[in-house]
C-alpha cells in the first residue's frame, strides 16, 4: 500500500487532510464538500483537528530544552 506500512489506515490520512487545510485557513465548508460532507458538523467535530497550538507549544519547549542544553555545553 504505497509504502506507508502496515499499521497505517485511510480514515488517518482524511484527519490529517481535513486538519491540514483548516491549518491554512482553508473554508470549512469547502473543506467539508472535499471530503463529502452534507453539512460542515461532522468535518467539524469529528474530523477537525487543531493542530497547531500543539505544534507551537511543542517547538517552544524544545527551543528552551536546546538553549539550556548548549549554554551548559
Amino acid at each position: 500500500m504505497a509504502g506507508l506500512g502496515e499499521d497505517w489506515t485511510p480514515r488517518e490520512l482524511r484527519h490529517s487532510f481535513v486538519s491540514i487545510l483548516s491549518a491554512h485557513d482553508v473554508p470549512v465548508e469547502d473543506i467539508s464538500d472535499l471530503v463529502g460532507h452534507v453539512s460542515t458538523h461532522v468535518t467539524e467535530t469529528i474530523y477537525r483537528h487543531e493542530i497547531r497550538p500543539a505544534l507551537t507549544k511543542g517547538a517552544q519547549a524544545m527551543d528552551k530544552i536546546l538553549k539550556r542544553q548548549s549554554r551548559s555545553a
